[in-house]
């Protein structure tokens, strides 16, 4: 009985351990899917205010009139 009991609270050890692990996977995990979002919101906005903006052009790119 003492040795079953024995083998029980190591198991339970163990699994402690490992579920402790996998949390701080995912918390990690989410982390870098905030950063990702924040990212992604950033190019976004940064595309948006690009489509609304004047059209910048270079008179370097311009074909001369006389071509």
């Amino acid at each position: 009985m003492e040795s079953r009991l024995t083998e029980i609270e190591i198991k339970l050890t163990l699994t402690e351990d490992l579920v402790e692990s996998l949390n701080m996977v995912v918390h990690r995990q989410q982390e870098q899917i905030d950063a990702l979002q924040r990212q992604i919101r950033h190019l976004y906005e940064m595309i948006q205010s690009a489509s609304k903006g004047p059209e910048v052009r270079d008179l370097r790119d311009e074909i001369p009139p006389h071509y």
